[in-house]
């Protein structure tokens, strides 16, 4: 029912990401080290690892959560908070849980399909979760980053953003097809099926 909306959103978002993100993106790669990019990314990613630690536990995997446990605390610690991912050559994979999935687990519908402004796909479930996870990752402030990035160092959430699209493999107009949109939307409701399902 929200395609109209979608569509042009869509299209912002196409254009938004070619002619501003992924240039500064691209600027990033040209003048950071592999190595400190890696290191970035794995810092973020721990601290995510909290929040789908949280999710986790609200889903019921023990054993999901046990894992997530385990990395946190062996990147935290051996990992130098998180900027080598050491418990993955441990053998604990990384598992992304979020809001989204745990109200999908526990029966809630997802709702309308929804394209939002710079984050793409998402649906009204997933975009409730998507707002909680952020409350909740400000709450828990895992190694304070929150507070530094809301007193006085917002430079931290810009090299999130950045990390975050780097991180994402997906690039506008790689599909090569009219109906790039529709794919995006079946891909994208697929997945999050896939996901709750696990």
């Amino acid at each position: 029912p929200l395609e109209p909306w979608n569509r042009r959103v869509y299209h912002f978002n196409q254009r938004f990401d070619e002619w501003v993100l992924l240039p500064v993106v691209n600027a990033y790669q040209a003048v950071t080290p592999r190595v400190v990019r890696s290191g970035v990314s794995n810092f973020f990613n721990n601290l995510a690892d909290v929040g789908s630690l949280a999710n986790s536990l609200l889903q019921l995997k023990g054993k999901r959560s046990m894992e997530i446990t385990a990395r946190v605390l062996f990147n935290s610690t051996f990992g130098l908070l998180g900027f080598w991912d050491v418990a993955s050559h441990m053998g604990l994979p990384r598992h992304k849980e979020d809001f989204g999935q745990t109200l999908g687990t526990w029966g809630v519908p997802p709702g309308p399909y929804l394209v939002l402004p710079f984050l793409g796909p998402s649906n009204l479930r997933d975009t409730t979760g998507l707002v909680t996870d952020f409350l909740v990752e400000g709450e828990i402030d895992y190694l304070s980053v929150s507070e530094a990035a809301n007193h006085g160092h917002p430079e931290i959430y810009g090299l999130r953003v950045i990390d975050l699209r780097y991180q994402t493999g997906f690039r506008y107009g790689q599909l090569n097809s009219p109906f790039e949109y529709e794919k995006v939307r079946y891909v994208y409701t697929k997945a999050r099926e896939l996901q709750i399902a696990e």
